[in-house]
C-alpha cells in the first residue's frame, strides 16, 4: 500500500500532473485507492483534478485502452452496438508480465523489433510501475478500414488477434533470448522461476526434425503476453502512475534502451515526465500499422482451420455436440476447484469458466448468475464491470470457444489447479466433462434397464 504522503508528495508535481491529463485525453479513466478503483466512468480535464483526487486518497491512475466521443455516457453492461456508436477509435497495448523483469526486458524488447519489422515505426514503451511492460501503437497509425470493416469497430477483435500474431512471432526468440541469458541452462531458468524442467521444455515441432534437434524452451509456464483478457472498457496503468505494490512509477522507456532499464529508473524521485514518448500520436503515420493488420487477420485464419483439423483428427469425438445443459455435479476436478474461487489470476480464471460453461451449453443468463456467485468466493472479488464487460463480450461471439487445454500451465497449474487421477487423459476441461457426463448416462441407463426386467 502507498501511503497519503508518498501520493500526495508525487501528484503535487505539475510535470506528472500534465502528462497523466494529456495521456486520458478521449480516453475513460479510473482512479484506485489502494486496494479498490473509485467510480466509473470518469475523465482527468484539468492538472488539478489530480491533486484532487490524490488529496481523496487515489494511490494510482488507470485509463481505457478505447477512445471515446464522451466517455462519461458509457454505462454498466452498454450493448456493443451502442459502444461502438460510442468508440472512436482504439490503441493498441500490448502488456508483458513476468515475475523475472529481466525475463519482461527481453519480450518487450523482442516485441517491438517485431513490430517495427511489420513497418509500424510509433511503437513506444513503458515500465509497468512492477514486474512487466506495456508496448503501445496508437490508433493513428492504423488504417481506417480492414477487409471491408471500419477499424474503430474491430475491438476487441482486432488487437487480440494482433496479440496473438505477435506472440506466435516472437515465441522461438523469446525461449532462445532466455535460455542465451541463462548460459543455455534449463534448471537455470527453472530455479529462477520456480518451475519444473519438464514444464518448460517443449521440441521442434516442425517437419524437419531430426535426432539431433535440441530441445527448445517454452516461456508461456512464466511468462504472459496478455492476448485473451482484451476487453471492452479494459484499463491499463497510465504512463506516470504509481504502483502501488512496487511503490515505483509506470514510467516510459526508450524503445531502443529496454534492456539497459534497471527499476532504479522508476524510483519516483529520479522520475522526469517527458523525458520519452508514450502513445505518441503526432508523429504516427496512417496506414503504418496496414500490413501488420493483414498479417495478424491472415494468422487467425490460418490458426482456426489449424484447430479444426486437430480436433478432427486428434481428439476422437471428445468434442461432439451433447444436447442440453451439462450439470455443475459432473464437471471436472479443475473447473470444480476454480469454482470454490482463487486468491490470484481471477481474470484468467474467469476466462476459463465462461468458456468451459458456453461449451457446456449453459446459457447466458446461467453462466452470468455462477459466475457472480463464484467471484464472491474470490479471496478479493472481481469489480462488477469486469464482470459484465467480459460477459457482454462473450455473448456477442458468434461461435463457441473452448477454454485453454489442460496444458496450458499459465490458466492452470499457476492458479494452484493440477489434473488429479479423476481426470484421465482429456486434453481439455471440456472433454473430460462431456466423458464424465456420457459415463453417467450410460451407468443411468443400465440401471433402469436392470430395474426393468
Amino acid at each position: 500500500m502507498i501511503h497519503l504522503s508518498t501520493s500526495l508528495k508525487y501528484y503535487k508535481r505539475e510535470d506528472v500532473q500534465m502528462a497523466l491529463v494529456e495521456h486520458g485525453r478521449d480516453k475513460e479513466v479510473a482512479a484506485r485507492f489502494n486496494e479498490q478503483f473509485g467510480k466509473r466512468p470518469d475523465t482527468l480535464t484539468y492538472p488539478g483534478d489530480i491533486l484532487e483526487l490524490a488529496k481523496q486518497g487515489a494511490t494510482s491512475f488507470h485509463c481505457s485502452e478505447e477512445l471515446w466521443t464522451n466517455p462519461l455516457q458509457l454505462v454498466p453492461q452498454m450493448p456493443k452496438a451502442e459502444l461502438d456508436k460510442l468508440r472512436k477509435g482504439w490503441d493498441l497495448l500490448l502488456d508483458v508480465d513476468c515475475a523475472i523483469v529481466d525475463y519482461s526486458k527481453i519480450a518487450a524488447d523482442l516485441i517491438v523489433k517485431e513490430l517495427k519489422l511489420q513497418g509500424v515505426r510509433s511503437v513506444t514503451a513503458k515500465f509497468s510501475g512492477n514486474k512487466g511492460f506495456h508496448i503501445a501503437v496508437p490508433y493513428e497509425a492504423f488504417p481506417q478500414n480492414v477487409l471491408g470493416k471500419e477499424t474503430q469497430e474491430l475491438f476487441p477483435e482486432a488487437p487480440k488477434k494482433i496479440a496473438l500474431y505477435i506472440k506466435e512471432r516472437i515465441k522461438k526468440r523469446l525461449g532462445n533470448e532466455i535460455l542465451k541469458k541463462e548460459s543455455n541452462s534449463f534448471t537455470n531458468v527453472a530455479v529462477k522461476t520456480g518451475k519444473k524442467v519438464a514444464e518448460i521444455t517443449s521440441r521442434n515441432e516442425s517437419s524437419e526434425v531430426t535426432a539431433t534437434d535440441k530441445p527448445l524452451l517454452n516461456p508461456e509456464p512464466f511468462l504472459v503476453i496478455d492476448t485473451l483478457l482484451i476487453s471492452s472498457r479494459h484499463m491499463y496503468r497510465m504512463p506516470y502512475s504509481l504502483h502501488e505494490k512496487s511503490g515505483l512509477v509506470s514510467v516510459p522507456v526508450g524503445v531502443d534502451r529496454i534492456m539497459e532499464f534497471s527499476k532504479e529508473h522508476a524510483v519516483a524521485e529520479k522520475v522526469k515526465a517527458g523525458a520519452y514518448p508514450f502513445m505518441e500520436r503526432k508523429n504516427a503515420r496512417q496506414d503504418e500499422a496496414e500490413r501488420l493488420f493483414l498479417a495478424a487477420y491472415d494468422f487467425g485464419k490460418k490458426q482456426t482451420v489449424k484447430v479444426e483439423v486437430e480436433k478432427d483428427s486428434s481428439y476422437r469425438g471428445e468434442y461432439e455436440e451433447i444436447e442440453g445443459k451439462i450439470p455443475e455435479q459432473y464437471f471436472p476436478p479443475c473447473i470444480k476447484k476454480i469454482l470454490e474461487g482463487v486468491a490470484d489470476g481471477r481474470k484468467r480464471a474467469l476466462f476459463v469458466l465462461v468458456n468451459f460453461l458456453s461449451s457446456c451449453n449453459w446459457g447466458p443468463a446461467e453462466i452470468e448468475t455462477l459466475v457472480k456467485e463464484w467471484n464472491q468466493r474470490n479471496k478479493e472479488p472481481l469489480p462488477h464491470l469486469a464482470i459484465s464487460s467480459h460477459l457482454n463480450y462473450h455473448k456477442q461471439q458468434s461461435k463457441k470457444a473452448l477454454p485453454p487445454n489442460c496444458s496450458n500451465a499459465s490458466y492452470y497449474k499457476e492458479l494452484g489447479i493440477e489434473c488429479t487421477p479423476e481426470c484421465g487423459n482429456c486434453k481439455n476441461p471440456v472433454a473430460e466433462a462431456k466423458q464424465i457426463y456420457r459415463r453417467a448416462m450410460r451407468m443411468a441407463t443400465s440401471t433402469n434397464s436392470k430395474k426393468s426386467k
